[in-house]
């Protein structure tokens, strides 16, 4: 019998393989980070190629680490940055364009024609999603459109399309499988979540042949094999699942009503909703959460774009600190912001207010504002933004909010996910392992081989620490208001005005 599982967890910022063996248990973990590219103001890119060879060498780093043999490894399960988009030459696997990250805003302006048009209602109705630059599908038409010859090329089949997780299956297999899973299909603006396929209006209202598109399968399930290349052996690729579904999926919140929080460079809340789709009156997105065979499930959806990226925003831009502990420290310091109030909307603002021109903004400084103030006010800024969602998500799923589950690399934050729980009013539970994104993956690629099913609670559920709220809930909601006002002055500022209401 063999006796591991791998988890590729291809981030945004860096690419992490874990290594698990049969009962769950981490054995090993490789982690390297890759280049950011900032080409202009509210552009952000990657190169994939550094996304491929980075995740291959944790692969390679995992397996001499844990003394571990390609052959014992029974499976692999993989996670990624969603709404990247790579296109490619089908025949050399050359890209024609950087990856284009999920942050990125470059595609504002196709997005606000389409809205313009009148075609929120109909994107909305077929895909669960809001129009905006988040999604993949703006992303690919943005590359198609810089030159009529990647069109032309498109049309004859010579260019791929996928997203992260497409690009990984298609590298390790050698070039013969291009597919993605049903939870990544969901966040790219083209995919019908009721009837589980790519639209055809969709493809034909953003210009993207839709043959230039990955095969949608399922979440658990062997969808090809590892090229005897890279590791030495045909390992089969088991599992797929966006990030914050494997989450989900890892934390164990695998019936109607669950919720969880992932803070990592984004912050993301999902709560499944179960068999059938919740379309949200909040502007919240209603998405897959994965298929393992059984028919779909669903999620509803808020994204934070900045959380752990606005700590690295205070390391590396600001460098007020160096490192997310010594935010921490200093953070406590002081008993409060005295007023100051950060809004990290460097790239808009996600759920619920989806204002693509809102920009970053500190507010209430004076003269006795000091570093520690600063600190504190953008990890507070954290848990507002978490806060904004779950009121949002409360209200969609009419269903009271018990407890919150997190996970991610942000949460090892006691500080803040002490002042998440002051805010919600509710227990924040932090699980023993936190990373359960990678987690979720290797349960998915377990399901799909028989080494578990689908009721087995995976190692991101076991908690390891509860926070409980300490805070009157009166002051909670002052704090709160006083938070609404700053995000107020902070949108519309690109487009020159503020036509976004709260």
């Amino acid at each position: 019998m063999k006796k591991y599982v791998m988890a590729l967890d291809q981030g945004t910022t860096s690419s992490r393989t874990v290594l698990y063996d049969v009962h769950g248990e981490t054995v090993g973990i490789a982690n390297k980070s890759f280049a950011q590219h900032y080409p202009k103001p509210g552009w952000v890119e990657h190169d994939a190629i550094e996304i491929w060879t980075s995740q291959l060498a944790t692969m390679k780093e995992v397996l001499q680490k844990a003394d571990v043999c390609a052959v014992d490894i029974a499976a692999i399960g993989i996670t990624n940055q969603r709404e990247s988009v790579v296109v490619w030459e089908k025949d050399s696997g050359k890209p024609i364009h950087p990856a284009i990250c999920w942050q990125c805003r470059r595609t504002a302006e196709i997005c606000a024609g389409w809205t313009q048009d009148g075609m929120e209602p109909l994107i909305r109705e077929k895909t669960g999603l809001v129009i905006d630059p988040y999604f993949s599908g703006s992303k690919i038409k943005w590359i198609l459109d810089l030159d009529p010859v990647n069109r032309s090329r498109a049309e004859k089949g010579e260019l791929l399309a996928g997203t992260i997780d497409t690009w990984l299956v298609w590298q390790l297999t050698g070039g013969r499988v291009h597919v993605t899973d049903c939870s990544n299909a969901s966040r790219t603006m083209l995919f019908d979540i009721h009837r589980l396929r790519w639209d055809d209006d969709l493809c034909h209202l953003m210009d993207i042949p839709k043959g230039m598109l990955p095969e949608v399968v399922p979440s658990s399930g062997i969808v090809g094999y590892t090229d005897r290349q890279w590791l030495g052996a045909e390992i089969p690729i088991a599992g797929i699942a966006g990030d914050q579904q494997a989450a989900l999926f890892g934390q164990g919140c695998r019936t109607a009503g669950t919720l969880k929080n992932t803070y990592g460079t984004g912050c993301f809340l999902l709560m499944n909703t179960g068999d059938k789709p919740v379309m949200s009156q909040n502007r919240l997105l209603t998405t897959l959460a994965w298929d393992i065979g059984k028919g779909p499930v669903y999620a509803l959806e808020g994204g934070v774009f900045h959380a752990g990226s606005a700590i690295q925003w205070l390391q590396e831009g600001m460098e007020m600190v160096g490192s997310g502990k010594e935010a921490d420290i200093l953070a406590e310091t002081v008993a409060d912001c005295s007023g100051v109030v950060f809004v990290p909307a460097f790239t808009g603002l996600g759920a619920p207010w989806w204002d693509m021109y809102a920009a970053g903004t500190m507010i209430g400084i004076t003269r006795g504002t000091t570093k520690a103030h600063m600190v504190r006010a953008v990890l507070e800024s954290i848990a507002f933004q978490s806060l904004d969602v779950v009121d949002a998500m409360v209200s969609d799923a009419g269903k009271q909010l018990r407890q919150l589950r997190v996970d991610g690399g942000v949460s090892k934050s006691s500080f803040l996910m002490q002042f998440q729980a002051n805010l919600l009013g509710v227990e924040v539970l932090r699980p023993v392992n936190i990373e359960t994104t990678a987690a979720g993956a290797a349960a998915l690629a377990s399901l799909a081989i028989g080494l578990s099913d689908a009721d087995t609670a995976g190692p991101g559920c076991a908690t390891g620490e509860i926070f409980h709220p300490k805070m009157a809930r009166g002051q909670a909601m002052e704090m709160h208001q006083q938070w609404k006002r700053a995000v107020k002055r902070s949108l519309g500022w690109y487009s020159g005005t503020t036509d976004v209401q709260i």
